[in-house]
């Protein structure tokens, strides 16, 4: 907002005027009712056949239809009833964004690109990874959870931290954690949101490396968009400044060019040499990739690659969605399996209740999305009604993301897929040790053969598709599954293939480079707490210092497990679903604490609801994964079956072939065990001083207003995606009144 339009006389008003919005807004016309009541009918529709329907298959065009119709739904009124009852927004008030605009952290930024920007940040591998292994419980638990747990948990969280941080000015949670919970809370809270970020970003690291290990293909694709990255980058700075769509086209050629070319490359001899890597090595670049990404300019590398990525999630999702429409595959899996309420599944060790509500964690409800809608989004944001939108709306694109990953999952031959995220140890890593243990498993009306796993791999254009663990790998196989179907046949399989390979890794890359800097971001400040000069975020070397810090910390993780002999992600992942859950118990918390210090405790439901469910899941899941006696559930069971196996004199033991893989398990449950501890005990300590500063302020207790001071806002943007009638006759009217915007300007 320029001085020369605030400095006006007469401006038009900052906001509709709030009884005019309610009353058009609760005014129900024919038309209305007939659509929703058609979405609601659909949805009730959906939802039958896939919870009551118990036939031999099911097909999947109804997932979309009953995750659609319910996103609408819980959008139009349990948002709008959050956003009344709770929230309470006030568009006449500015936001940090306007009030403290300085053209870098804040700056009023369009709700459109915001919503790619803040999309973009969080939607990493979780929704893509967690799901796709919660298939190996049956369809019916994993699709309720996304889909019902997003509504009533995950949307709510990312919505409230977000309207609560920007009325604070934008603070991180950690220090909102500080002022609302006391010295003892916040402290907690800090530590843990600060190791927590270290677990979750190795995790995401590994989802890339075991996507692109022995993939030439993959490797010279996802290698090839850093340079384009680069590129866009220099050219949105200096060539074509503010010309964002232009360059997003030039981006997307690249892109496909990126992947088409990666087939000729793979099929050349030299291709193949130089562009086969083993994982470790694979990972050592991942480490030495986020160490630079994190302290380049966020112009040169993040934004640009936060278009491509957005284009890409949001284009490839919704493709595959209307691929399912199109295509309607059948699903073989039963809506429990028989893994469901067994702890030795091949894939995620443990029962279905608490470890699918852990397994799932990004797509239903993320802690580390607390951490971007604290902090970093709220900086942007031009209105506070807009939160509904950003917080609300993007958590629940991405739980449609989890949905169509978990359908990815499931189209595809149940056989196929144990044989692709089991662990090398139980498959040996061979077609044939993979269709020995698949069959050895007794599912019912699972057969597998050596052929189809060759034909598969060779189709999508690999080597080996066995004990491609991380979830990525069979995501993109079931991509492929659908859409040549609809494209190109068998021929394109490599394509679609490789493509969905490459949308995983922009996926998550952003995830880990954004991740490492956010965590840079904290660690100065609790550094600077005794050392001043490190909250200086442009100080060059301490934003090196802190940088190598955290990237010591989450790259001394993924090579832990990368080497694991166990299958890091079989083994780490649940580590990374308990602890994003316990960061979200942390979230939930202090929302808890900010609304009863407002007196609002009749609406407090709200937060209590998902508070008290994911404490739960999370604590039993800790206590499960830390006092188990099940060496294949608990950490500490696991560690000492084989530190007494190498007392004892043996060369091997369970699946692991050597002493030195016996080594490797030992030393990596001592971290694994030691985290959950540490994590478990931290996020309790911050839930105990949550709820003594929500029971004091129930009795009058409630401490003084942490929220910034109320300034009158002199800038106009709608709430949602489409602006109203009576929005747009105010657009009009600031349209009168407002100065030409510079080129580029809010980007």
């Amino acid at each position: 907002m320029s001085n020369a339009l605030s400095d006006k006389a007469e401006l038009p008003p900052a906001a509709v005027d709030p009884e005019v919005a309610e009353a058009h807004d609760r005014k129900w016309t024919p038309k209305k009712i007939l659509g929703w009541g058609a979405v609601a009918l659909l949805g009730a529709v959906a939802w039958s056949v896939i919870a009551i329907g118990r036939g031999e298959t099911i097909n999947a065009i109804w997932f979309v239809f009953a995750a659609v119709c319910t996103y609408l739904i819980a959008f139009r009124f349990y948002a709008k009833y959050i956003e009344r009852k709770v929230a309470k927004p006030d568009d006449t008030r500015a936001t940090p964004a306007e009030y403290n605009e300085n053209g870098k952290d804040f700056m009023p930024t369009d709700r459109r690109v915001l919503f790619g920007h803040h999309f973009a940040a969080i939607a990493g591998a979780g929704p893509l990874v967690g799901p796709v292994l919660a298939a190996q419980m049956g369809y019916l638990p994993g699709t309720i959870w996304i889909i019902v747990g997003v509504v009533l948990a995950g949307a709510v969280q990312d919505y409230l931290v977000m309207f609560f941080s920007m009325r604070r000015g934008g603070r991180s949670l950690g220090q909102m954690a500080r002022e609302e919970l006391g010295v003892i809370g916040g402290t907690a809270a800090l530590i843990a949101t600060l190791t927590i970020m270290i677990i979750i970003t190795a995790i995401l690291a590994l989802v890339v490396v075991n996507a692109l290990g022995a993939s030439p293909w993959g490797v010279y694709s996802v290698g090839l968009t850093l340079p384009i990255a680069l590129f866009m980058g220099v050219y949105l700075r200096f060539i074509r400044p503010g010309k964002v769509m232009e360059v997003s086209v030039i981006g997307f050629v690249l892109l496909m060019f990126a992947i088409i070319s990666g087939r000729w490359v793979a099929e050349s001899a030299w291709g193949a040499s130089f562009f086969h890597l083993d994982r470790t090595t694979i990972a050592w670049m991942i480490i030495i990739y986020g160490f630079i990404a994190a302290v380049l300019p966020v112009w040169l590398l993040l934004a640009p690659r936060d278009y491509l990525s957005t284009f890409m999630k949001i284009g490839v999702i919704a493709l595959l969605a209307v691929g399912i429409i199109v295509v309607h595959p059948t699903i073989n899996v039963p809506a429990f399996s028989e893994f469901a309420s067994r702890d030795d599944g091949p894939v995620v060790a443990g029962s279905l209740f608490p470890f699918l509500f852990v397994t799932i964690a990004c797509g239903a409800l993320s802690g580390f999305h607390a951490l971007i809608s604290s902090g970093t989004t709220p900086k942007l944001v031009e209105k506070e009604r807009q939160t509904r939108f950003l917080g609300y709306g993007g958590m629940l694109m991405e739980s449609f993301v989890a949905i169509m990953a978990l359908v990815a999952a499931l189209v595809i031959d149940r056989g196929v897929y144990f044989a692709m995220n089991a662990s090398p140890a139980a498959t040996q890593g061979t077609i044939e040790g993979a269709v020995a243990f698949v069959n050895q498993l007794g599912l019912s009306g699972v057969h597998l053969t050596p052929d189809m796993l060759s034909e598969l791999a060779r189709n999508v254009g690999e080597e080996s598709i066995v004990s491609r663990t991380g979830g990525a790998p069979t995501l993109a196989v079931g991509i492929a599954h659908v859409l040549h179907q609809w494209f190109g046949g068998t021929a394109l399989m490599g394509f679609w293939y490789h493509f969905a390979i490459m949308f995983e890794a922009l996926f998550i890359l952003t995830a880990v480079d954004a991740g490492t800097r956010v965590a840079r971001f904290m660690l100065q400040d609790t550094i600077g707490n005794f050392v001043p000069k490190f909250k200086d975020t442009s100080w060059t070397v301490g934003a090196w210092i802190c940088t190598a810090i955290m990237v010591a910390g989450w790259g001394y993780i993924l090579v832990l497990g990368v080497t694991d002999p166990l299958g890091g992600i079989n083994t780490f992942f649940p580590l990374f679903g308990i602890a994003n859950q316990l960061l979200a118990v942390i979230a939930l918390a202090v929302v808890m604490a900010i609304i009863a210090k407002r007196g609002n405790f009749k609406h407090l439901w709200v937060v209590v609801v998902p508070l008290g469910f994911a404490a739960v899941v999370t604590v039993t899941a800790s206590i499960f994964k830390i006092f188990s006696p099940v060496p294949a559930v608990g950490y500490w069971a696991q560690h000492n079956a084989f530190k007494e196996a190498l007392a004892a004199g043996k060369t091997s033991f369970g699946t692991a072939k050597n002493v030195e893989a016996m080594e490797a398990v030992v030393r990596n449950t001592t971290v694994q065990g030691t985290l959950s501890v540490v994590f478990v005990v931290l996020t309790l300590i911050v839930l105990v001083a949550a709820i003594i500063v929500t029971v004091r302020a129930a009795m009058g207790h409630r401490g003084g207003n942490t929220e910034d001071p109320r300034i009158e806002s002199k800038i106009f943007a709608p709430a949602g995606l489409v602006p109203t009638p009576m929005e747009k006759e105010l657009e009009a009217q600031w349209a009168q009144v407002r100065e030409p915007v510079p080129a580029g300007r809010g980007h």
